[in-house]
């Protein structure tokens, strides 16, 4: 284990031990979070966020580019960006409205259904069924830490979304995503 310098502030060893075990704690949630990020990638090829994307469209049937971004607290940029990779992967495909030409529908090819059955479990899912199974004032002593680390780091500000991936949600992987020749 690393013990990092904490000068010019003058910590006891009881603080050093505390900080380095809240240190490590942070570097297993970020360490798990990229294991999963690579256990999706070699077993459907895809990124926790376009499963995500996929379950969305799969829960929500005819659904907009942004009903698909309210629901998953992501940007219709974002959203677009996703959408258009897996378009690419004939996992998805969209359709103009015939009500409405404004609106464009995504919908689940049956590429994008057979790979949805065979999916890991997103973490946070996981996560999520755990955490509703806490009792009301753990889940709150937890999301008041945690956002109390978020703005030690000053990471309040930092635009996020509740979904457990490493790196920029809507980004290109060329190791798992297939060549567009």
């Amino acid at each position: 284990m690393y013990n990092f310098s904490y000068t010019p502030y003058d910590l006891e060893e009881l603080d050093v031990k505390k900080i380095d075990e809240v240190l490590v704690a942070l570097r297993r949630v970020i360490r798990a979070t990229d294991l999963h990020s690579k256990h999706l990638a070699k077993t459907t090829g895809l990124t926790a966020p376009q499963i995500l994307l996929l379950q969305t469209i799969r829960t929500l049937g005819n659904v907009t580019i942004g009903e698909i971004a309210n629901s998953m607290n992501l940007s219709q940029a974002t959203v677009t960006t996703i959408i258009d990779r897996l378009e690419k992967r004939s996992l998805v495909y969209r359709e103009r409205s015939t009500k409405d030409k404004r609106k464009v529908h995504a919908h689940l090819s049956e590429q994008g259904i057979e790979v949805l059955k065979d999916a890991p479990t997103p973490l946070q899912d996981s996560f999520a069924k755990q955490f509703s199974d806490l009792e009301d004032w753990e889940q709150t002593m937890i999301i008041a830490s945690l956002q109390r680390v978020a703005q030690m780091m000053n990471a309040q500000h930092i635009d996020a979304s509740p979904v457990l991936d490493v790196g920029l949600l809507d980004r290109h992987h060329p190791a798992i995503e297939k060549p567009t020749n």
